[in-house]
């Protein structure tokens, strides 16, 4: 399988690969195919990527076919504890296998400490720790499908403004004891702040009352990106509705498992949690 060399770009986190690349003198389709493969160099751990390929092209990322957009955009996420090199195999329509390795950069997470959490929030009794999972099952099942829609290429924007006081990736301890990285990024606001889509997408996940995450959105900006939002204390949005950037669905607050009003943003690829700041890198 022929190796192709990967195109350096300005934002090494992600990028939006909007270039055709043209070949003055193609030698055959095969190497024609190869200017249009278009992809960053470098990815940060907790990234969202998105490249270019030839439209209908077979993509594989670490042997999962990715959908490819009509005009030959692919978007996939790095894991948060990835060390790469992440391989991808790209087949234009008509042409040999290409394929693609990418370096990925690592990130000092930090730890973070919360303390004052209602004891049974961290270790929760038997019936209380049923329901959580039976919750998170329900989330779960709403991530793992994504439709056609392009709200994951828009340059998405804060769905709040406020200090953040919880970074993605950072490791939590909870009244002293040692819990999961943080899933996303939270934003001290008031409650009662609107709380705005930063793309447009699909409400597929509305609920006003889980245990750990109070009222709790979840939309589909498609191909498998999704954004998650937490403590709500109004949701304004129901499952299906349709989105645009900048709606307002719902309001900031503290419920569920929350010492404060604030917005915890959480942004997905599939199962894969992301970096919502490297995303929002895109725009500056």
């Amino acid at each position: 399988m022929p190796e192709i060399r990967v195109v350096w770009t300005r934002y090494p986190a992600l990028v939006l690969c909007c270039l055709t690349l043209l070949l003055l003198s193609p030698v055959d389709g095969a190497s024609a195919a190869a200017q249009d493969v278009v992809f960053p160099l470098r990815v940060q751990q907790g990234a969202m990527v998105i490249g270019k390929v030839a439209p209908k092209s077979e993509v594989i990322y670490e042997g999962r076919t990715l959908a490819v957009t009509g005009y030959g955009t692919v978007v996939f996420g790095v894991a948060a504890d990835a060390t790469g090199p992440l391989h991808l195999r790209v087949t234009p329509p008509g042409g040999a296998a290409l394929s693609v390795n990418l370096a990925v950069q690592p990130r000092d997470w930090p730890v973070e400490r919360v303390s004052g959490l209602p004891p049974k929030t961290v270790s929760p009794p038997p019936q209380v720790a049923a329901r959580i999972r039976r919750e998170q099952a329900r989330v779960a099942e709403a991530r793992a499908t994504s439709d056609s829609g392009t709200g994951f290429a828009e340059a998405f924007i804060w769905p709040v403004h406020g200090r953040v006081s919880g970074r993605f990736g950072s490791r939590r301890i909870y009244n002293g004891v040692p819990g999961a990285p943080h899933s996303g990024m939270d934003i001290a606001v008031p409650t009662g702040t609107p709380v705005r889509a930063p793309a447009s997408g699909r409400v597929v996940f509305a609920d006003s009352d889980l245990y750990l995450t109070g009222g709790t959105v979840l939309i589909d900006h498609g191909y498998g990106i999704g954004s998650n939002f937490l403590h709500l204390s109004r949701l304004d949005v129901h499952v299906g509705d349709v989105v645009s950037q900048g709606q307002i669905i719902g309001l900031a607050g503290a419920t569920g498992r929350a010492t404060g009003p604030h917005l915890h943003w959480g942004m997905t690829w599939f199962e894969m949690r992301i970096d919502p700041l490297l995303v929002l890198d895109r725009t500056q």
